[in-house]
């Protein structure tokens, strides 16, 4: 997947260098050493994700992505989610997909989901790249997917703080009329936090008219996840 981020691997794989060198875990077996890695990963990665997202992105998102299961299960967990960004990069090219942590970081910009300035209604372009995610949604019902919706910095930034909720909900909405539960959402504005461009070109204002999706595993997957893992 051409847009699925890296980092978190890297991550991993120097704190599994760290784990592996030490003596107490000579006499481990593969599975317990994974599980060891995995949930001392867990507790590292929760702690940085806010501010790796916040370089240039969400760091609302990063509170919503850090809360993780680690061990094995975690990797359970980490299974699905790299089938479902897989399938979420293929099925809307224009958006950018991110695997982090053990759940999804989805960024609809103006080539997915275009957003007028001071509108916060779907144009038909964007009801129809909504309409392909909505499949993948329904094949993993066990996730929750948080909703950021965000403004330019054109007018009062209080104004742009209730317009930034205006077009999560607009998305939800919609969503949840195409059949995706709407337990499943939570809606929040964040005005004109966290650009992704810049604010003083007429292209950077529209990229950064957007909405983001935390995609996290909800209460069942973790514990279908813990059941699978024997835990």
């Amino acid at each position: 997947m051409k847009k699925i981020s890296i980092v978190t691997l890297a991550l991993l794989m120097s704190i599994g260098t760290f784990f592996t060198s030490c003596e107490a875990l000579k006499n481990t077996n593969n599975t317990q050493r994974g599980a060891g890695i995995g949930a001392a990963s867990g507790a590292i990665i929760g702690g940085i994700l806010g501010n790796n997202l916040g370089k240039g992105g969400n760091t609302a998102m990063g509170a919503v992505l850090g809360g993780v299961v680690g061990g094995v299960a975690g990797g359970v967990i980490g299974n699905k989610m790299d089938k479902q960004a897989r399938q979420i990069d293929e099925a809307i090219p224009g958006a950018e997909v991110k695997r982090v942590g053990e759940g999804i970081q989805l960024v609809l910009n103006e080539n997915a989901v275009r957003f007028d300035t001071n509108k916060s209604s779907l144009t038909a372009a964007a009801k129809a790249n909504l309409d392909k995610l909505v499949p993948v949604f329904t094949e993993y019902p066990d996730t929750d997917i948080t909703i950021f919706g965000y403004t330019d910095i054109t007018g009062p930034a209080d104004y742009n703080l209730k317009l930034s909720k205006e077009r999560a909900t607009s998305v939800r909405n919609y969503l949840v009329s195409k059949g995706v539960a709407s337990a499943r959402f939570h809606v929040t504005g964040l005005g004109i936090a966290d650009p992704i461009a810049t604010n003083d070109t007429a292209e950077g204002r529209s990229q950064n008219r957007r909405v983001e999706f935390a995609i996290t595993a909800n209460d069942k997957m973790r514990e279908d996840a813990k059941l699978e893992a024997g835990n």
